[in-house]
């Protein structure tokens, strides 16, 4: 076995090079820096590694004074996901709004302002887009996420954030393979599954991979879904006819394969993080991504102990690890020649706003007229996915306040939800805003009980507008990012 000047022999480098852990802190912890000097080739930002764009720049320069060509990874999807303004919520529409508007052009500028944006502060590849086609009304992880209901739409657009994206330099990772919108189950929580026939899979769920890949995405993410017509035994991340087969040769893509979260219920509870990590690189995986819930040294030496033994027991071959190993480091090459790309992108810090208004569908303008006084705003709020988080927020509360101010505000759920609205806005004109009304029988009887007794009521659906428009005024944001409350308190208050 060779062995570098670090010390370390390749097949322990390999191992390190193929992880993508996350940590804790706003600054990068010694173990990391040291981790990188043995190998460790990416790391993931979340939420809880941010404070700023100026600390995020220079925990990244902190990561690159170890390791030039080190990925700097992030789960930046825009709208409800976001980790560079977790706190304060997004400066851009997430993909449904953008899949509203229909406006590929649109899309491509504002990937590129996010990609321009995410190149400043040092990070170089982002895992998204989601290019999941949202066949089914009811998902509970994707909804607003996904572009749309509508294969073509979902494939335009998916290839137009990929292009804007990698014009600022940083790697585009498509996801979630094969395809996560016709899913009734949160894979976060538990294994999903979609029983449909191999040839509807191609003509949908397909269409918009195909997109992305023809449209050069450096990266695509593995779904932790079983697809029975594809593997009915193994969940894509774990299946070699899924990742190699299906996408590596039916599909012709050359680039890097990254699971999703290992630490996902649905392959954490079944085959646990060690030998899931074995079996997605045995299946064609590339990188493994582990670090959204679990962030310390230990997680990342267990992983690469576990990847060293299944070689030398053979059930790794090591020429598939390093094959995995080296399609990482030819993404970091990719992201290093690129690292000044993101300087011929012209700034355009406005184009998230511009794109929230016009994704906005308004039911009942003609006979509305713009509130004067401050209203009563109630959030109908649902238990928020994994994805999304529940510390970043979201509403028309805010914005709403800062146009009327005195304006007053309340989070509700459950059974009496509608009656406690009443209670707590007294006279004030009361401003709904809900989530996926559609999806939660409660929310939908609690803007029963409002609108019975005050039908001047504003309805904002801030989810995927599936339910029948109604209220004095309902406003269709296409998702809950800062933005799209800020476009919608404008229309609500004139301004």
């Amino acid at each position: 076995m060779t062995t570098t000047a670090s010390g370390t022999d390749t097949l322990t480098r390999d191992a390190l090079t193929v992880l993508q852990p996350g940590f804790t802190g706003t600054t990068a912890p010694d173990w990391v820096l040291r981790r990188l000097g043995e190998g460790l080739a990416s790391v993931g930002l979340f939420g809880r590694n941010i404070a700023s764009d100026e600390q995020v720049a220079a925990l990244t320069a902190q990561l690159r004074a170890e390791r030039e060509d080190v990925l700097v990874a992030i789960d930046e999807e825009g709208g409800d996901v976001t980790r560079l303004e977790v706190r304060t919520g997004s400066s851009f529409p997430g993909n449904l709004a953008l899949g509203a508007v229909d406006d590929v052009g649109l899309t491509r500028q504002v990937a590129a302002e996010l990609g321009r944006r995410l190149a400043a502060c040092g990070v170089n590849l982002n895992w998204a887009p989601s290019a999941d086609v949202n066949s089914n009304p009811g998902n509970p992880v994707i909804g607003v996420r996904s572009f749309g209901a509508g294969t073509d739409l979902v494939a335009r657009h998916t290839a137009a954030y990929v292009t804007g994206l990698q014009s600022a330099g940083v790697a585009a990772c498509t996801k979630h393979f094969p395809g996560h919108g016709d899913t009734a189950v949160d894979s976060h929580h538990a294994l999903p599954r979609i029983d449909v026939d191999a040839s509807v899979l191609a003509e949908r769920d397909l269409v918009p991979f195909r997109a992305a890949i023809a449209a050069g995405s450096r990266a695509v993410m593995s779904a932790h879904i079983l697809v029975p017509a594809l593997d009915p035994d193994r969940p894509a991340t774990l299946s070699r006819r899924v990742l190699t087969g299906l996408l590596r040769d039916e599909l012709g893509y050359d680039g890097l394969i990254v699971t999703d979260g290992m630490e996902m219920r649905a392959v954490a509870g079944t085959y646990g993080i060690e030998r899931g990590s074995v079996l997605a690189l045995a299946a064609g995986a590339d990188a493994i991504c582990v670090g959204g819930g679990l962030a310390d040294e230990e997680t990342v030496r267990r992983l690469r102990d576990a990847l060293v033994e299944a070689v030398r027991s053979g059930e790794l071959p090591e020429e598939r690890l390093a094959d995995a190993a080296e399609r990482v480091r030819a993404l970091a090459r990719w992201a290093a020649e690129r690292a000044d790309a993101a300087r011929s992108v012209p700034a355009d810090g406005d184009v998230g706003l511009r794109a929230a208004r016009r994704a906005l569908r308004v039911t009942g303008a003609e006979a509305f007229t713009p509130l004067t006084e401050p209203p009563y705003v109630a959030a109908l709020t649902p238990v928020a996915n994994i994805a999304v988080g529940d510390e970043t927020p979201w509403g028309v509360a805010a914005e709403l306040g800062r146009l009327l101010p005195g304006t007053g505000t309340g989070s509700f759920a459950g059974a009496d939800a509608g009656a406690e609205v009443l209670a707590a806005a007294g006279p004030r004109r009361v401003v709904a805003v809900v989530r996926d009304e559609h999806r939660h029988p409660w929310m939908a009887a609690a803007l029963d009980t409002l609108l019975a007794a005050r039908p001047d009521t504003v309805v904002v659906e801030m989810g995927v507008p599936g339910a029948e428009p109604r209220g004095a005024l309902h406003v269709a944001t296409h998702g809950a990012a800062r933005v799209c409350g800020r476009a919608a308190a404008e229309l609500v208050a004139g301004a």
